[in-house]
């Protein structure tokens, strides 16, 4: 099978697959991609419905386009299912978390200073922090475990934590240099 071509699923298969992002999309504090590594398992490990290349590739063409982040779902979904595929990821991540946050910012609105909502709040910092880290390191293995990649990753990544936990400079600054470290071969 082709990087860019999808496979045809039944409907059970596209049922499953918007069940799944329904239920993801409940998870995603911090945003979709912090359940990327549920996705990956689902999608690749599980269903071997496309390759690892293929979703690394898919989150990488999402997250290079102009708009929100969220839209490697639908390139995630479309790898796997076509037009289909987008529809069913896309609507299952967004139903369920769209109507969450409405119903719950109202609610919250009304109570932010008590202080339960505010230990709510502060508690869902170190958990979107892992749930990133998660993520990261998920995009990072297969070239941080392939030794003619491995320092030039590991180096990749050490910086780019330096960076954005210490200074305020714009993460399209780091990824201007990933990108000039991959095309000079050394991840």
């Amino acid at each position: 099978m082709s990087a860019w071509f999808h496979t045809a699923l039944s409907s059970a298969d596209l049922l499953g697959l918007f069940g799944h992002f329904l239920v993801l999309s409940l998870f995603a504090v911090g945003g979709a991609i912090t359940t990327a590594p549920d996705m990956h398992r689902y999608i690749v490990a599980e269903h071997h419905w496309i390759s690892d290349a293929q979703f690394t590739s898919s989150i990488a063409i999402a997250q290079a386009a102009p708009g929100p982040n969220v839209l490697f779902v639908a390139t995630l979904g479309w790898s796997v299912a076509g037009p289909l595929g987008a529809i069913a990821t896309m609507f299952g991540t967004l139903i369920p978390s769209t109507l969450l946050t409405l119903a719950v910012t109202r609610w919250g609105a009304k109570r932010r200073e008590s202080r339960g909502m505010r230990a709510f709040t502060t508690g869902l910092t170190p958990l979107t922090i892992g749930l990133l880290v998660a993520t990261g390191w998920l995009l990072a293995a297969p070239y941080a475990t392939d030794r003619a990649h491995a320092i030039g990753a590991i180096a990749l990544v050490a910086v780019t934590v330096g960076v954005m936990a210490r200074t305020k400079a714009s993460p399209m600054w780091l990824v201007a240099l990933g990108a000039v470290v991959g095309a000079l071969g050394w991840v």
